[in-house]
């Protein structure tokens, strides 16, 4: 019997592949020269055969992080207490150099090396698939316009032009964009999600996502202050040089992600950094598992999120092209961010879970961002200070001190929920698409725009240069299924027996008292 085992040199160091088989040939040779001895043969095989790098580890302690955020109040203070806790728990990454965490910073989960929502960290030739989520690109984008039409008629335009609940678009309702016909399938994390990306086109989801009717004051100010910053096509767009007085624009802003092809990317690249991290280092979180940029997966992968952030831009200008050909407008001027995504800077792969890029671009223009607090609050236009304390970003929204299910506690009986949800929405009109309001999605359930707002002048993030005044908003709701579907008559078998299961799971949780980091996944 062979002294040594190919698990015992994998057990020593060694990595799986080629290089065991030869470690293997060379041990049955020293023991045919009467070498039995099994640690004198592992030393000979370190000194004949270059021994691989120890495989990396946790930091003892996590890095100090960049903190663009202060406590308040006592929900505030327990909210910061758990966002700190997870980024020091994920700053113990090795692979990781800096992080920092936005005013609307709140937890996203329990899982251990779970980025916070508002957390950013950077990573030198690193893709975390964890660390940017399964919303992959949510993002915003806003198109400016003009009509005389009521805000009530453009809502119900904007109900027939998108779409939100469970689900995607039925066969006879799909929405063709350019995008679609990219010759992108044959990539390893895209191959067989041509079906996801065409039936979620003009699609939004539901949870947070929104569709936004606001009105915008430009002023020669405005217009000034964009030309000033680089931005001299939308300063001219918005406010042509031959008129000297302000005026009012519509403007529609949409919110969502890359739905189920981003989901389904995510599990697949976080399948493979899992696998690819094993390889590396030892005792990592699963959610904090990394791929290499400079390898061939981490290169598909750059790819693959690439294009999704092609698509989602797609699935923002199909809502807001069909909106605008409802409503017979034309569009003045569009622009959009994403905040939740990797970005590249050089060899740093920058990933934000909820946070608004506020850098310079590459020809020193600081970047524009809209940022939004809630439903009645209005959208933040603005420009990126490129504060490097914070990695240079800003906030993507208000963020939540309690979770979905635990602010809901709040409320006793469905009277005092019914009078929370209007108080909070009286200003604008609003509609829920899949039928029920939904609690935990109006303005009850953020933290106070005042203080976000502040804060980003507190910490220098970002100059809102402008804002967007709420008129009306359309949201998906308390609901499952889209009006269109009908559970017994549509779902097919799977589907159903995957939302009993999903009802079952959620009322396991409820008894185990963990709903509420299971509640808390906002994008």
């Amino acid at each position: 019997m062979a002294v040594l085992s190919g698990e015992d040199l994998l057990e020593a160091g060694w990595p799986e592949g080629p290089v065991i088989r030869r470690l293997l040939v060379a041990s049955a040779e020293y023991e045919e020269r009467g070498i039995n001895d099994p640690a004198y043969i592992l030393k000979l095989l370190a000194r004949d055969f270059e021994r691989p790098p120890d495989k990396l580890t946790l930091r003892p302690e996590g890095l100090a992080f960049g903190e663009a955020i202060e406590a308040t109040c006592p929900e505030d203070e327990g909210n910061v207490a758990k966002v700190r806790k997870h980024m020091r728990e994920l700053l113990r990454n090795p692979i990781l150099e800096s992080g920092a965490i936005m005013p609307d910073a709140c937890p996203a989960g329990s899982s251990p090396g779970t980025i916070p929502v508002g957390g950013v960290i950077a990573a030198r030739n690193a893709i975390i698939p964890g660390a940017h989520s399964a919303d992959i690109c949510c993002s915003m984008y806003a198109t400016f316009f003009e009509s005389d039409q009521s805000v009530t008629e453009l809502l119900e335009a904007l109900m027939d032009s998108t779409r939100f609940g469970y689900g995607g678009r039925k066969p006879d309702d799909l929405v063709h964009h350019p995008v679609l016909d990219e010759p992108v399938w044959t990539n390893r994390f895209l191959t067989g999600l041509e079906d996801k990306a065409r039936i979620h086109m003009a699609d939004q989801g539901d949870g947070n996502h929104f569709a936004f009717l606001g009105k915008i004051k430009v002023t020669p100010a405005l217009r000034s202050t964009l030309e000033e910053a680089g931005h001299d096509e939308l300063a001219a767009s918005l406010l042509p040089d031959d008129m000297d007085v302000e005026r009012t624009l519509q403007v529609l802003v949409t919110h969502h992600g890359s739905r189920g092809l981003g989901a389904h990317l995510y599990k697949r690249g976080l399948n493979v950094a899992i696998k690819e991290t094993a390889k590396r280092a030892k005792n990592i979180p699963k959610q904090s598992a990394w791929l290499d940029a400079t390898g061939p997966d981490g290169e598909q992968y750059w790819e693959a999120l690439q294009y999704v952030a092609r698509w989602t831009r797609a699935n923002h200008e199909s809502i807001h092209a069909r909106f605008l050909e409802r409503t017979e407008s034309d569009a003045m001027a569009a622009f959009g961010n994403e905040h939740n995504f990797v970005w590249k800077r050089g060899a740093v792969f920058l990933h934000g879970k909820g946070a608004t890029p506020a850098w310079k671009d590459e020809t020193d223009r600081p970047l524009l961002g809209l940022i939004p607090l809630n439903m009645a609050a209005p959208i933040l236009m603005v420009l990126g200070r490129d504060n490097e304390d914070y990695l240079s970003f800003a906030p993507h929204g208000a963020g939540r001190n309690l979770s979905r299910t635990a602010m809901k506690r709040k409320y006793r009986g469905p009277k005092e929920t019914e009078r929370a949800i209007e108080e909070g929405t009286k200003s604008i009109e609003v509609r829920w698409y899949c039928g029920d309001p939904d609690l935990s999605e109006t303005p009850v359930a953020y933290k106070p725009a005042e203080q976000v707002r502040a804060q980003i002048e507190q910490f220098e993030l970002a100059d809102v240069v402008a804002e967007i005044e709420p008129l009306g908003s359309i949201m998906a709701g308390d609901s499952g299924p889209p009006p269109w579907m009908s559970r017994k008559e549509e779902l097919s078998p799977k589907q159903i027996r995957q939302i009993g299961h999903r009802a079952d799971r959620r009322k396991t949780r409820q008894k185990l008292g963990n709903q509420d980091a299971w509640e808390d996944q906002v994008s």
